[in-house]
């Protein structure tokens, strides 16, 4: 075995996304050695993944101009974070193999996941996660003239309808979970972000319901039709495709590895970003869902304060109170309904990795409990799935991540010796 690469930088940033390419922007003019590491094949996150069906916005381009305008910033695509074996370092794994990447300042933009809750006939073929269809559809998945139901909740399911329709699909039905009342004060108060209000209006669309939510798809190779709850009447619709999403769940596991504290779902951050632990910083969908402008202006203030430069971060500040006020609309306005706890019946798969329905967990105590006597989270989402929704249904704690944070080739996980193992 020929070992592990051993690297070494001023300021490293996990993950590439608006947040991400915001904080090495701000942070390059320094001078210091910056280091920016994804999983995906190119700069731009979740919401401005790119693809042989992608559209790229303006503002991704731009930010990707001004990564390659300094020579200081260096971009690892098609890299992931397996574990911390020491302090102020990460292994990494890509293509080429292991790395350990040794770090004077840590900033975390790690995102945030969908959460997709259980109900019967979810784990049909035809039925993905709503932010699932958008990626697979900016991929390349070709859904022209298929018929889409898209539901769950959350103004990405508006954005997700409109990349399904510029792609040639049918959507026949948008189901939004929240209510009239709710979805329309949100609306009322887009007015004091201008930008978001007009983006509002392009996405509009007649075939957005309110009060409306899933209860069962149903098909026997794939999905053929969908059953739809509005208000007290239920409806079936005919379809090829099913989209539900039910909001986004902060991607935390890395902060908690390093010991960063958490704050409410996402992790605790200052008002320079800085977390709990010294010397790592936050931004983005994972210290809370806001959205990407909210995240550029947080990725922007760690950047700075990353380097040292805390007058030009706290210049930032009204612009991140701004937007923190945006996402705290965001979360009252589509918070999920009790209710929707009761999607699952008692043969509904919960953990789909391990074939564990909903009537085997029930009586469980906690998570723990589940894993050990259910196997649920044992398989290769690592929880990440099942581990959300248990939490929604049941109020279970997640567990406390350890390391290898996903799974990982052998070689990998031999990085995990002493540095001096390691190859320069």
């Amino acid at each position: 075995m020929s070992g592990v690469t051993l690297e070494a930088c001023d300021v490293l940033v996990v993950g590439a996304g608006p947040a991400g390419m915001a904080a090495a922007v701000a942070a390059a003019p320094s001078g210091a050695s910056v280091v920016v590491i994804d999983d995906n094949p190119a700069p731009g996150g979740q919401i401005w993944r790119d693809g042989p069906g992608a559209s790229l916005p303006p503002a991704a381009r731009q930010w990707r101009e001004a990564l390659a305008r300094h020579a200081n910033i260096r971009v690892r695509s098609g890299t992931r974070v397996v574990a911390a074996p020491a302090s102020h370092e990460l292994l990494l794994e890509d293509a080429e193999g292991p790395t350990r990447m040794q770090w004077q300042k840590l900033i975390l933009c790690t995102g945030a996941r969908e959460l997709l809750l259980p109900f019967p006939g979810w784990t049909l073929p035809g039925v993905t996660g709503a932010g699932g269809l958008q990626a697979l559809i900016k991929a390349g998945l070709p859904v022209e003239g298929e018929r889409i139901v898209i539901a769950g909740s959350g103004p990405l399911l508006l954005a997700v309808a409109a990349t399904a329709k510029a792609a040639g699909a049918q959507v026949l039905r948008i189901a939004e979970q929240a209510s009239f009342a709710s979805v329309a004060a949100f609306g009322a108060r887009l007015v004091r972000w201008p930008g978001k209000a007009v983006q509002a209006l392009t996405l509009a669309d007649a075939r957005y319901r309110t009060a409306s939510r899933v209860v069962s798809a149903q098909g026997t190779a794939q999905v053929e039709s969908v059953r739809l709850r509005q208000g007290s009447r239920e409806v079936e619709m005919a379809c090829d495709r099913i989209a539900c999403g039910f909001g986004l769940t902060p991607n935390t596991q890395l902060g908690q590895l390093l010991g960063c504290a958490l704050a409410g779902p996402g992790l605790a951050v200052d008002a320079l970003q800085a977390t709990s632990v010294a010397g790592i910083y936050a931004a983005g969908e994972c210290t809370g869902f806001g959205g990407s402008e909210r995240a550029l202006v947080q990725g922007t203030i760690a950047g700075h304060a990353a380097v040292g430069e805390a007058a030009k971060a706290r210049a930032h500040d009204r612009e991140r109170v701004r937007w923190a006020v945006f996402a705290a609309q965001l979360h009252r306005r589509f918070a999920l309904a009790d209710d929707l706890k009761a999607l699952s019946r008692p043969d509904t798969l919960v953990c789909r990795c391990e074939d564990v329905p909903f009537a085997a967990l029930s009586s469980c105590t906690g998570w723990t409990d589940a894993k050990l006597h259910r196997r649920c989270g044992m398989g290769a989402c690592q929880g990440r799935v099942c581990g959300d929704a248990a939490q929604f249904l049941f109020g279970w704690t997640p567990p406390a991540p350890r390391p290898p944070l996903m799974p990982v080739r052998i070689e990998t996980l031999a990085g995990l010796a002493a540095p001096g193992d390691a190859r320069q």
